[in-house]
Parts: C-alpha cells; structure tokens; sequence
C-alpha cells in the first residue's frame, strides 16, 4: 500500500559511526576535479585507507575552518541517496540530510543560512536555490552529479509533448506536473501553465489535487511512478508519450487512430522516462523476501508490480524512519530501491539489531547486473569535493562554477555548463517558483 505521510519530518537519523565501516564507492581519477579542487583530491587519494573514521579526521580541519569562518551562516546538506560516507559525514559534521520536499524547503525556512553548500544532485541544488532568498547563495559540491531520469527529460524533450496536447486540447484543459527530479526549466514550463512539482513523498496528494482541476495531466515524468500513482487513485485511462530524445521527435499528427483515441480519452498523459536503478525491481524478488519474513518496502519510482507485492511504498525518507524505528516491528526489511542508501541502512540497521537487505538480492537463475555501490552520478559528490569547495569559500577564492542559477544545465559527462542570460534566469526562476510553491500549498494543506 501507499503511506499518505506526506507531512511528517522524521526523527533525526540517528546515524552512529564505527571504525570498520568503508566507503562504497570508487575513487575518482584527478581529470575528474576542477583544477583548484585537484589538489584535496591528491590529498584524499593519499589516505591508507577508506575507513570512515580515517576520512573524518581528513576532513575535520577543514570543516572547523569552515564553521569558524561562517558560523551560522553555513549550512550543509544531503540526500539520503548520496554515497554513504557522505551521508554520515555531513550529518557528522552538524548537516541536515532529507528527502527531496524536505531538502527544498532548507533555504526558504532557514533565512539565517546564507551559504548553502549541497552534496546531492544538480537538480536538487537548484531547487534549493529557486525557493532561497535574495541573500542565500546555494552551492553544489560537484555540478557534474546528476539524475539520468532528469537527463532523459530535457526542456526540448518534453516541450513538443506541452506544446502538441495544447494544440490538440485549448492549453487550459492541458496541465503538467513535474517531478522533483527535472530541471528547473521543466519546473517553469510546469508553473508557466499553472501547473505543480511533485515528489515520492507528496506525489498522490498533488495528482489528487491536479484531477479536481478536471483538465487532462501531463506527468513529467516518471513513468513508473505516473503508473503507480493511477493505480493508486484509480486512474485507468492512460497514454504514453516516449521518453527521451524520442519524445523530441514524437507528433501526434503522426500516429495512427487507434493511438489518437487512446489521448483522446486519456486522463493522464506520462512522459517516459524511468529511472533505470528502480526499473530493475521484479515482483518476484518481493515474493521471495517475502517467505523469508522480511518486511518490503519500495521506493514509488520502482515498477507497479513491485509497488503491488510491497508491504509499503514511500519516499527516501519514509523508508528511514520505518526501518530505523523498526516501525513493522519485524526486525527484517528488504527494500526496493537505489542502492546507497539501502548499505546505509544496512550498516545502520546492524548497529541496532536490524537485518536489511535489498530487494534485487534475491536469488535468481538469471545473470543481472546486480545492485552495485548505487547510482553512479549521484555518487560525484564525494569527501575531497566538500573539503575542497568549503575551503576555497573559506578563502574568499571565486567558485562560480559551483553556484547554482536558475535554468542552469550542466553535462554530465563533459562537465560543461550552460547559464542562461539574466533576464532569461528570472523568467525560470520566477516560473519554477510557481510550480514549486503550488506543491508547497496543496501539501501543507492550503490548497
């Protein structure tokens, strides 16, 4: 079943730090840092060992600094899908970790922050940003960490798929929504039409509140968590529009009658893109834990039949609080979903007693390509970018590229940055702020 929790804030993670424990994931060869970040780099790669107790004390002088320097003006964050050192290491040092609607409201509900400095994703950061104050300044430790759904659903993706069901239905019968994990040109093209963010988190409450404008919906996307929500609310009529680049070059005007009706009748209209780690879930993976007397808990991004076998689905934050306070009293968890923070919580459950395991760990006659550390682009911001980008703020030295604008795109391969001009930041801004503050209204219960 799906928790409407969508308000609740979790108790602290009460995150403890062993000696033993390692960092799962790889290091980073020097091209992968900015030329100033190169030599913490050097440094770090330097250690004897990857042990979280060797990295902290690394790290420690340099965070010192940084507190020393700022005060309470600093203010560090993280997502509970980054790497685990990460995780642990900026809650260590006094950070905040969340879900995606908690880590959004972090700079609008905390004005006293003025330097805000996330180890998560791009999209993330700038949604920090677009709700932050005139005197905050957000900062991402490692620009190149991305999303490959956010990837796969550019604005010139999914501009064809707005623009052609308003052609076809009068725009103010067309409303999008958006998930948190797009970029905040898709979250401006979402507010411009009146339109909403969601997350995993509040996504049923915002669908809810989007089928009472009676007005066709577009979902940008996740398919897959577009799929989940309709079974949950009991949406059947569907319709697909393709995902990625093929969504660029997809025309209503060219497909056949059959597809025509299928939008014609559709209440909800899901943009393709997936997240391929959550993709990977099978229902008799559940089914298998399952006799085993685990408790399963999937993430909304993970496909419906798994979402079916699961004992409960939530966001990042949700599945935390359940298996931290072994909330099913069971003691055992399998969890669906990306893979970082299931060793969190495996280490973390350990500690209190508690066996977690991830779901794709079930057996299977069938060669997979298995869990792994994670998701590899959320897996860029490690140690030597926090320490490096707080030092150099420290210094007063110009750490441009690490800043965050509105409708900013990096590459994630390249590492090249595309900025708009200011005047078309405002328009991004004062848009996406649109979308982000509708979420904000109908999930606190104002709308």
């Amino acid at each position: 079943m799906f928790s409407s929790k969508n308000q609740y804030t979790p108790e602290k993670s009460i995150i403890r730090l062993t000696s033993h424990m390692e960092i799962c994931q790889r290091d980073y060869p020097l091209d992968w840092y900015q030329s100033d970040f190169a030599p913490y780099a050097e440094a770090y790669l330097a250690l004897p060992d990857r042990k979280l107790t060797t990295v902290i004390e690394w790290m420690r002088p340099y965070i010192e600094k940084a507190y020393d320097h700022f005060g309470e003006q600093l203010l560090l964050l993280s997502h509970y899908y980054m790497g685990g050192e990460i995780v642990r290491l900026v809650e260590t040092f006094g950070g905040v970790i969340g879900d995606s609607y908690q880590l959004a409201l972090m700079a609008v509900n905390h004005p006293e922050k003025t330097v805000i400095v996330e180890s998560a994703v791009h999209f993330m950061a700038e949604s920090i940003a677009l709700l932050a104050n005139d005197n905050q300044t957000v900062y991402i430790t490692n620009p190149k960490a991305g999303c490959t759904m956010e990837m796969l659903a550019k604005d010139f993706m999914v501009e064809p798929a707005l623009q052609e069901l308003n052609a076809r239905y009068g725009q103010d019968n067309v409303l999008p929504i958006c998930y948190m994990n797009t970029s905040g040109r898709i979250k401006a093209m979402t507010g411009a039409q009146g339109g909403a963010v969601c997350t995993s988190s509040n996504v049923k409450q915002i669908v809810q509140w989007a089928r009472k404008q009676k007005k066709k919906i577009l979902f940008i996307p996740d398919k897959l968590m577009g799929e989940n929500v309709a079974y949950w609310l009991g949406m059947n009529n569907i319709a697909y529009w393709p995902g990625g680049s093929d969504g660029a070059r997809y025309t209503l005007s060219n497909q056949d009658a059959a597809t025509l009706r299928s939008f014609d009748a559709a209440e909800l209209v899901l943009f393709s893109s997936y997240c391929a780690v959550h993709a990977y879930y099978k229902s008799n993976m559940c089914e298998y834990w399952h006799k085993q007397g685990f408790t399963v808990i999937a993430h909304p991004e993970c496909p419906n039949e798994v979402i079916r076998q699961a004992d409960l689905a939530g966001s990042t934050s949700l599945i935390w609080d359940q298996v931290m306070f072994d909330r099913a009293k069971t003691g055992r968890y399998a969890i669906a979903t990306e893979n970082h923070l299931v060793q969190n919580l495996k280490e973390q459950g350990a500690l209190r007693g508690i066996q977690v395991v991830n779901v794709a760990e079930a057996p299977s006659d069938a060669e997979g390509p298995g869990v792994g550390c994670g998701c590899a682009t959320m897996s860029r911001n490690d140690p030597p970018h926090l320490v490096a980008l707080l030092d150099l703020l420290r210094q007063g030295k110009s750490v441009d590229y690490n800043i965050i604008r509105a409708g900013d795109e990096v590459n994630e391969f390249t590492g090249l940055r595309d900025r708009l001009t200011q005047q078309e930041q405002r328009w991004i801004a004062e848009h996406a702020k649109k979308a982000l503050n509708q979420m904000i209204e109908i999930t606190e219960g104002r709308l």
